[in-house]
């Protein structure tokens, strides 16, 4: 892992009317860093990873990349989201397009690659996925999980420096959600720089370098798995934590 900073807010602020959706908050992730981020729903997990992308504009605050602030007026947003990519949790394929082809288009429409450079790419991170047998298919004939291996391997295509999982597993049924982990592990394991909002505090707890423990805006506690799970400091981070094991084991 990198000593660089490759993402960092500074001060990030965020309201809707009169709620305070983000306090202050500060975060930095570095190259090849897996950061999960937890806590209960309402939060503000992924209204914070929505502003990284800027999906949602921040009221107040910086948001860095490599130490540039991408809102500064010369920043080339759909280039910065093309080194940013955002996983989401209902995956937002095209439905009228192949497997393949929603892996392609955004090569060709935002890295300006000439399509069979964008074939290429497409099927070596679709082979990555384990997606390779269903190329042709359309979002309509996959499961949850495939359509979501299909979205990690569209993201992949562009090749970005960091990958923002928005819930990735939320909307899967219990028995497809290993295999979308799994395939998230494999993009740790090769230094892939990530931000997880993740309700799998299995996966938190095995695979991330570092844990984001947030509620009612701000980022109460960060750390080590070790730090989060097994010492935590604050006692809403242990509530949360007994909340999340007691209503598991029901």
């Amino acid at each position: 892992m990198s000593e660089e900073n490759v993402i960092e807010l500074v001060h990030l602020k965020k309201d809707f009317g009169d709620h305070n959706v983000l306090k202050d908050i500060h975060l930095s992730v570095k190259k090849g860093e897996t950061v999960s981020v937890i806590g209960a729903s309402g939060s503000g997990k992924s209204t914070m990873l929505r502003c990284v992308n800027l999906l949602e504009t921040p009221t107040d605050g910086e948001i860095l990349f490599h130490g540039k602030d991408i809102r500064s007026n010369d920043v080339n947003i759909p280039k910065y989201r093309a080194k940013v990519v955002m996983v989401f949790q209902s995956f937002n394929l095209f439905n009228n397009m192949t497997a393949l082809d929603n892996c392609i288009i955004g090569q060709v429409s935002v890295l300006k690659k000439d399509k069979r450079t964008a074939k290429e790419t497409a099927m070596k991170y679709l082979e990555k996925v384990g997606m390779t047998p269903f190329i042709n298919a359309k979002p309509s004939q996959l499961s949850g999980g495939q359509k979501q291996r299909v979205a990690i391997a569209r993201a992949l295509a562009m090749e970005p420096e960091v990958l923002l999982f928005d819930e990735p597993t939320s909307a899967l049924d219990p028995e497809m959600v290993g295999e979308v982990l799994s395939v998230m592990k494999s993009l740790a394991d090769d230094g892939m720089t990530m931000i997880v909002v993740t309700h799998e505090m299995a996966f938190a707890k095995d695979v991330s370098d570092r844990v984001i423990y947030m509620n009612n805006g701000v980022i109460c506690e960060e750390g080590t798995p070790e730090d989060i799970f097994v010492n935590p400091k604050r006692q809403e981070t242990k509530d949360f934590l007994s909340r999340y094991r007691s209503q598991n084991q029901n």
